[in-house]
């Protein structure tokens, strides 16, 4: 049995109708004979999508009890018994029920899938995994239930319901989407004009991706090598010169103009050595563009021009940017030059811009670093001047009716020997000056078609243009060596600037340092080593690039570093000469290694350092803060039981009470104790659930003396749930209030009192007490740490670091601000509960209050 078929209807924004056409494709395969059930269809209330249900098969869902209460989530087990052709589940991003078969509702679908069932499902572009940091900054609603980008990538098929934004603010104000009391506070908040707007084009965006990975897909099962101009796709091709950051940002404005536009800038690294780029501007270059949101790709290829094709069309490229040549006039003999030649090559199916910029015909200098000096085209044409020159020459010389005399013809021949050094180095241009002078001596030195030479004068001129014709040929290629040596360092001390620098100053990571080496030197894969003895095996401390090598015996270019670490390369042979800048590369990348173990180690120590600061002041806690109501207790209990004294009714009960205010202390600095030990171990682990604020806060204030009169409670009804972990959430409130109680005057009531903003829920403990510093605000969410002049029994000073480590711990936030008039003000943000949030938004659950509660901890 073959795995099922999942269809996906994916929507722009809540409420397009994705749940209405899921179900009219399922009436459509009804209607032809398929066997389709409801497995899982939401309705929200909406009359319309509930008339859709009738006349389709609904498999019962299972009731789950969780807290009380009962949820109804996808039968799993039920489906599969009942085995259908297609299954349709709504809501693919949905977040089952604790206690239910998977923790999330795709998974359930893997599973129907697995037995080959169909699934038609659906799932809004928010919910995507990927997107949910953009969505909340459009938004401002952070989206806690989400799907891979994965599964929802595998999908057979993905159909874009879509829908304007004027048209869904039309169908959410008729009442199509929520109940009439929801309708204002959805559309002034979640569904305003400017946010269906961006959530759609990311919905188009996505669904575009797709479909190019589709094309992609079926080109290259087709080997389909032209260009199909279904999307503006730019390719800049780069040198490495200044000149590339105008290309990239000409290609910029250019994708702007056709919508969904793409950036890719490609440099073409030859394999034979060193890159003759400069790798600071190469990296200022890859920053550039990918700001630009396009992307940076290395790619090998001794053809810069052929390379540069397959490169676009490999892509499906629609356009290419080159820079104008900077290539000085004479230059134009070794060739058109890149640009002219891709553009000629490129067919009709690929547009090439030709960009100006300030480099224009400056000259490109030498090669930096390659085997040979000299291309391969170079080479060759200095052989054909070498050998083919003289020739023609000769040719050309006897069909001449005048005689030039035996010293011209020398000059010239001694001009092609010139020639032939200029453009193909030392050998071409000995091999001229040998056939030059056999030349001089057969057809202009008497007796004429005879090696042979009658005047001695001639034989001493022939022997002088040998002699000239090899010293000029040395000359010329011990200067063209010289250049290219100073070229070559030239380029390796600025890598190795450019390197030490970035080293230095700590923004290289180990990767991107390997990731240089593998540009730099053109290869395929590069691997940093490393063992602990010499029999150990190999580990690969960090890599770049595909397929690293395990062992240094392994890889094509080895270099040790040290006594148990190696570089290794692999994609080809380094030349002798690349290999000073590689040793300098392996050293960096040790330092890099071990600064980043040094850095690791540092954080534990700081981490050791804190664990036993609070220890410290643990004991000092333990050795004072407890043993002061114990030693009360102690007195109390001591009292009552001793026989000397005849203790009256009323002084019976003051020493009952005592005893009973020295347990109640303990119990609550032992258990602020304990919850600080579970912060700093790590081992909170909340429960995150939908719940009401007035649930918890009136359950926070049983601790506080005299609630009625030391609290005002102001908690709106109308306010949105919130998603927290209820029991970490009253200890949180009930160690902020106690402490606002503790340093607020007798006769100003602690302010309690909560309202929306956003997609969060603000509750404000307000009191009037003698505030504390800006400097001092964050301190006193320390542990251990008690602000001014509080006496020493009033605390161990957990009680704010406690209720701020909660807070965090459920997502949330805990901070101090000033109170109007004098005071503290401690503002606790939680998040609200996605289902409540948009009909809660219509009013502020209540005023924000002027201030917020100076606290200190208790």
């Amino acid at each position: 049995m073959g795995r099922g078929r999942l269809r996906i209807y994916l929507g722009s924004a809540p409420g397009v109708g994705k749940t209405y056409a899921m179900l009219s494709e399922a009436h459509r395969r009804v209607e032809r004979g398929t066997d389709c059930v409801v497995a899982f269809v939401e309705h929200h209330g909406r009359p319309r999508t509930e008339v859709m249900l009738h006349g389709l098969e609904q498999v019962p869902r299972r009731e789950i009890e969780y807290r009380g209460s009962l949820f109804p989530e996808m039968d799993v087990d039920a489906v599969l018994h009942r085995a259908p052709a297609v299954a349709l589940v709504d809501e693919l991003a949905h977040t089952n029920v604790p206690g239910s078969r998977n923790a999330k509702r795709w998974q359930d679908v893997e599973e129907l899938l697995a037995a080959g069932i169909d699934v038609v499902s659906t799932v809004n572009i928010q919910h995507l995994e990927s997107l949910g940091d953009v969505v909340e900054s459009i938004t401002g609603v952070r989206q806690r239930e989400t799907v891979p980008d994965e599964v929802v990538r595998r999908a057979d098929q993905i159909e874009l319901v879509d829908m304007s934004p004027q048209a869904l603010r039309r169908r959410m104000a008729h009442g199509n989407i929520y109940q009439p009391d929801k309708v204002d506070a959805a559309l002034s908040n979640y569904f305003r004009p400017g946010n269906l707007t961006a959530l759609r084009e990311l919905a188009l965006l996505w669904v575009a991706d797709r479909a190019d990975e589709y094309l992609q897909e079926y080109r290259g099962e087709h080997d389909i090598r032209s260009t199909w101009q279904a999307r503006e796709r730019i390719v800049v091709g780069l040198t490495g010169g200044p000149e590339g950051r105008t290309l990239i940002r000409r290609a910029a404005r250019l994708a702007e103009k056709g919508a969904g536009g793409e950036v890719l800038a490609v440099y073409i690294a030859r394999s034979d050595g060193l890159t003759a780029a400069s790798p600071k501007e190469l990296a200022l270059q890859r920053t550039l563009v990918e700001d630009l949101g396009g992307t940076f790709h290395h790619v090998i290829g001794d053809d810069i021009p052929s390379a540069l094709l397959e490169f676009a069309r490999g892509v499906n490229a629609t356009q290419i940017v080159l820079g104008s040549s900077r290539r000085k006039t004479w230059q134009y003999v070794f060739g058109p030059g890149v640009g002219a030649t891709v553009a000629r090559e490129s067919g009709p199916d690929l547009d090439v811009h030709i960009v100006t910029h300030e480099e224009v015909a400056k000259g490109r200098g030498l090669p930096v670093a390659r085997g040979a000096r000299l291309g391969r085209s170079r080479i060759v044409w200095g052989w054909l001047v070498g050998v083919g020159g003289p020739a023609l020459l000769s040719l050309a010389l006897t069909h001449m009716s005048g005689d030039l005399g035996l010293a011209n013809d020398m000059l010239l021949f001694l001009s092609a020997t010139v020639a032939a050094a200029l453009v193909g180095g030392l050998f071409p241009a000995l091999a001229s000056a040998a056939v030059g002078s056999l030349l001089l001596n057969y057809f202009f030195t008497p007796p004429l078609h005879l090696f042979t030479i009658a005047d001695p004068k001639n034989i001493v001129a022939i022997v002088i243009f040998v002699g000239v014709a090899v010293s000029v040929a040395s000359v010329v290629d011990l200067a063209a060596r010289r250049t290219h040596q100073a070229a070559r360092l030239r380029a390796e001390s600025e890598i190795l600037s450019f390197l030490a620098g970035s080293v230095l100053r700590g923004d290289t990571s180990l990767e991107a340092l390997l990731e240089r080496v593998r540009e730099t030197f053109a290869m395929e894969s590069v691997a940093l080593l490393e063992r602990e003895s010499d029999i150990a095996p190999w580990t690969c401390a960090g890599s770049a690039g595909p397929h690293p090598g395990g062992r240094p015996e392994d890889a094509d270019v080895d270099m040790p570093v040290g006594d148990h670490m190696a570089l290794a390369l692999s994609g080809r042979v380094l030349p002798a000469e690349d290999r000073r800048v590689l040793a300098a590369f392996a050293a960096q990348a040790v330092v890099v290694l071990d600064r980043r173990r040094l850095q690791d180690a540092a954080d534990q120590a700081r981490t050791l350092a804190e664990g036993n600061r609070i220890r410290t002041a643990l004991l000092a806690a333990v050795s004072h803060d407890l043993r002061t109501p114990l030693a009360g207790i102690k007195a109390a209990v001591s009292s009552l039981r001793s026989e000397d004294v005849d203790w009256s009714p009323e002084d019976q009960a003051e020493l009952l009470a005592g005893i009973e205010e020295g347990a109640d202390r303990l119990d609550h600095l032992v258990g602020n104790l304990l919850d600080m030990s579970r912060l700093q171990t790590g081992t909170v682990t909340p429960l995150i659930r939908e719940i009401d604020l007035d649930e918890v806060v009136p359950m926070a204030l049983v601790g506080v003396p005299d609630p009625e009169l030391s609290v005002d409670l102001e908690i709106p009804e109308s306010l949105p749930m919130v998603s927290v972990d209820k029991g970490l959430l009253e200890r949180a409130v009930a160690n902020v209030v106690e402490n606002a109680v503790k340093y607020s005057p007798p006769d100003e009531p602690v302010l309690v009192a909560a309202s929306t903003l956003g997609d969060r829920v603000e509750l404000r403990v307000v009191d009037r007490g003698p505030g504390v510093p800006d400097d001092a605000k964050d301190r006193i969410f320390e542990p251990f740490q008690r602000y001014g002049d509080a006496p020493r029994g009033a605390g161990v000073g957990l009680g704010l670091a406690v209720a701020r480590g909660f807070a965090e711990a459920m997502g949330g936030t805990l901070a101090a601000e000033d109170t109007p008039g004098g005071g503290l003000t401690m503002v606790l943000t939680l998040r609200a509960a996605p289902r409540t949030l948009a009909p809660a938004a219509a009013t502020e659950a209540a005023p924000h209050t002027a201030g917020t509660q100076r606290g200190r901890p208790a």
